[in-house]
């Protein structure tokens, strides 16, 4: 199964998606959406369903949806799928709608991890919830892939859990739960499910579908790679695997022989298999001189010597001389620090988070094993390797299948829309946009993406994503000809990878652009200059944007792609991501010094120039990452009022489990080194005070944070940043303030008192300002110290030039 340029460069060594033989019920034929209800299973002819997806998610029969790809990849191999979402959990019963599965229940909370999905940064609840019918939030349980198993195991006790998703993929070690405060165990153990997938899971789904078709139990199947399951240290099928043990630190390492300080440099080499040329020349004369002294007499001494005297001899250990054998990476398992090690000990728990990203290529990885419990109630968490990424023709077979493209129809309202009442924020994002690859090289220790996708880029071929750009056109309703979005994880990674295949399958670097691009990494981006050419060329089609984020150190090695970008595809705003502007943070980020972006600045507004066009990067700041001091975020300030920018969007660090910057923030300590207990100690941004002071650095603009901030600054020493001049960060003076917020996000925003307010001043007479128009001398912007946005409500200033 090849494409006719396969851009994916990792050595395949698996099967092929399309090879496996059908399941008997693809007789049954492509449903126009995965039934979510007796009657549509009627209407398809179907007596039971093969196997039941639950989500936390609506079911939007999209590829950017993960249930979606899942159950049509299913659906396409001859399975029959349905699907529950969002089901009620306070008992078994809504899990029964759809019978008994007759092979297993696929479980996931959703595109989102449900924690994240539910909090905000400061542990607050969302009201909101954009994979939810009308935004509601509060349609799934925290920590849902937990509480789905269990009630799916209450429903048909009988039946296999296979458990998937971003939620249960970055759980799938022991790991710190920023919501309790705590390190919680593997989700293998605590959700009780068969076998959990991580990652992009289409590879390992289908062949564990087909073997539990094929009636082989499910307790047996423990050789498929990117799967993790529970196993007795007893079991016999774990034998015969080569253990290393990685449950402590600062232990010594492997003993060398001991020098024997009676031997001369050159008896040393000789022992070894070796010679010493300085000391071969002296030595043969010595043996021509037969024992005489250096005035040619006989030594006395040497005559008349004891035989019975023997000078002492240091024999080598012939088993520490032997070359160490490294056991076979495929036949090997490192033991991870235990579950109640990790628990109570920080540095165990960095040094077990290091360990795992160590192991995270598909070409070198091994196995992982973490004993969860003790006597007789200890089992192990077997983690085998990653799944090897799909090639080419897979991406185009999974991406090509037959979607609908939209919500299921159960979310319409009254009128058949999904526009309105019912609308689906995250549909309504990604309705018109096209995802051309998966996986991030980047390595940013904040983000999961990595740890979740991998670092090997899985890109589609041009003909599929162009196919894509047609049926959006052709097919999707209240299409106006603008693409929303052409990317994927990052915006301009399409065919990107490591030049040398043998180079990747060995490579164990966290980041391929960190500290600096990787001098094996391609960076040509003619081939994504090539599709956007290709896609606004398509009749139809007026205008592609570029959504994902960009990486802008990437983006800057081809001056080509920046102008094809700026002057083509950027709809007056470009979000790129610096993250900050100090290198304390930024190494504990693996993020580019602010010169990179400094240098796509400058690109940037060249070619907007050339193309008369007037456009504005949006760069996207972290408050409290790890590593980041006060005096960071007050540079970070400075930079930011120097540059004229003010930020609406405030991103204050979000500790996800398993990312690195996570185990920094629980550790203290850096994992991106060897850790030791006396290894580098990381500064942490902890309590509400400090996280506030952080974020109100960001909005140094916002007068609700001017009192906070003349603490800080007159605590560090800088009382010369508050003043009334252009120079100052803040001024002397205080105005009356009503402690709101204002979000470009409008359900972040906290107007404390703004209703009481407007209730008890009355509008003058005669006045036009009405809900949603910009105040006298407020700005609406989506960045403020950009233009603001044009409402039509002011009145056109005069011209300056005088009439001829």
């Amino acid at each position: 199964m090849n494409a006719p340029v396969d851009v994916s460069f990792f050595a395949r060594a698996a099967k092929p998606l399309t090879s496996y033989r059908p399941y008997w019920a693809k007789r049954f034929g492509t449903a126009p959406f995965l039934p979510m209800s007796r009657a549509e299973m009627d209407k398809l002819g179907w007596d039971s369903c093969d196997i039941i997806l639950v989500t936390g998610d609506a079911y939007v029969d999209h590829p950017s949806f993960g249930m979606a790809v899942i159950g049509r990849t299913l659906e396409a191999q001859g399975f029959r799928v349905g699907i529950i979402a969002q089901p009620d959990w306070q008992s078994a019963e809504p899990f029964k709608v759809l019978g008994k599965p007759n092979l297993f229940w696929g479980v996931t909370a959703g595109n989102m991890d449900s924690m994240i999905n539910r909090y905000t940064a400061d542990r607050k609840i969302r009201s909101d919830d954009a994979y939810t019918p009308g935004d509601i939030g509060g349609k799934r349980p925290d920590r849902a892939a937990i509480v789905y198993s269990q009630r799916c195991r209450e429903a048909y006790k009988d039946v296999p859990i296979i458990l998937g998703g971003i939620e249960g993929s970055l759980r799938r070690i022991a790991h710190y739960d920023y919501w309790s405060d705590k390190v919680r165990r593997s989700i293998v153990v605590d959700a009780k499910c068969d076998l959990l997938l991580y990652g992009n899971a289409e590879r390992a789904l289908v062949e564990v579908a087909h073997r539990i078709a094929a009636r082989e139990p499910v307790e047996q199947i423990t050789d498929v790679r990117g799967t993790a399951f529970v196993r007795r240290p007893d079991d016999e099928s774990g034998k015969g695997w080569f253990e290393i043990d990685s449950s402590s630190v600062d232990e010594p390492g492997r003993v060398e022989a001991h020098v024997n300080p009676y031997m001369t440099t050159s008896e040393q080499a000789a022992s070894q298999g070796t010679t010493c040329s300085k000391d071969d020349a002296p030595d043969s004369v010595a043996g021509t001189a037969g024992g005489t002294s250096a005035g040619g007499q006989k030594d006395p001494k040497s005559a008349e010597s004891n035989p019975a005297i023997q000078p002492m001899l240091f024999v080598a250990n012939p088993a520490l001389k032997a070359k160490l054998k490294v056991p076979p990476r495929d036949k090997s398992v490192i033991r991870l620090p235990s579950y109640e090690q990790v628990k109570s000990d920080p540095v165990l728990y960095a040094h077990a988070n290091r360990v795992l990203h160590l192991e995270t290529n598909p070409g070198n990885a091994r196995a992982l094993v973490q004993a969860h419990g003790e006597g007789v109630t200890a089992r192990d968490v077997w983690i085998n390797p990653p799944p090897i990424p799909l090639t080419t023709a897979e991406m185009d077979y999974v991406f090509d299948l037959t979607y609908a493209r939209g919500p299921h129809p159960s979310y319409a309202d009254e009128n058949g829309s999904h526009d309105h009442g019912t609308k689906i924020p995250a549909w309504e994002m990604i309705r018109f946009s096209v995802n051309i690859m998966r996986g991030c090289f980047g390595g940013c220790t904040f983000c999961s993406i990595t740890e979740h996708e991998g670092r090997i880029i899985q890109s589609r071929s041009e003909d599929s994503i162009i196919q894509e750009i047609e049926d959006i056109r052709d097919k999707v309703k209240g299409f106006t000809g603008t693409i929303s979005d052409l990317g994927g994880p990052t915006a301009n990674m399409y065919r990107l990878g490591c030049k040398s295949p043998e180079i990747e399958a060995a490579c164990r670097k966290p980041s391929c652009v960190y500290p600096g691009i990787c001098s094996n990494l391609g960076t040509n981006h003619d081939p994504l200059i090539k599709i956007y050419r290709r896609g606004r060329a398509l009749k139809g089609i007026k205008k592609i944007l570029i959504g994902s984020g960009l990486r802008y150190d990437l983006a800057v090695k081809s001056p080509e792609y920046v102008k094809e970008l700026v002057q083509h595809h950027v709809g007056g705003y470009l979000k790129i991501a610096p993250e900050h502007t100090e290198q304390g943070p930024l190494t504990k980020m693996m993020k580019p010094g602010i010169g990179s972006y400094d240098k796509f600045k400058q690109m940037f507004e060249k070619f907007s120039e050339e193309a008369g066009k007037k456009q504005f990067l949006i760069p996207y700041f972290i408050a409290a990452h790890p590593g980041t001091s006060d005096e960071d975020m007050m540079n970070l300030a400075i930079w930011l009022k120097k540059n004229g920018f003010r930020a609406d969007q405030v991103q204050t660090f979000y500790p996800s489990p398993m990312a690195t910057a996570t185990a920094m923030y629980h550790s203290n300590k850096n994992p991106l080194r060897k850790i030791t207990r006396d290894s580098e100690a990381v500064d942490i941004v902890r309590g509400d005070k400090r996280r506030r002071l952080h974020k109100a650095f960001l909005r140094y603009h916002d007068p609700n944070n001017w009192p906070l901030l003349r603490d800080a600054l007159k605590a560090m020493g800088r009382a010369d940043l508050i003043g009334n001049g252009k120079h100052h960060l803040i001024p002397t003076f205080q105005p009356l303030t009503d402690g709101g917020y204002q979000s470009a996000r409008r359900k972040n925003s906290t107007p404390t008192g703004v209703k009481a307010t407007a209730a008890a001043v009355p509008a003058k007479q005669g006045s036009s300002v009405r809900p949603g128009q910009p105040q006298k001398g407020r700005m609406l912007t989506q960045h403020t110290g950009l233009p603001p946005r044009v409402t039509g409500a002011a009145k056109p200033k005069p011209s300056l030039r005088k009439g001829r």
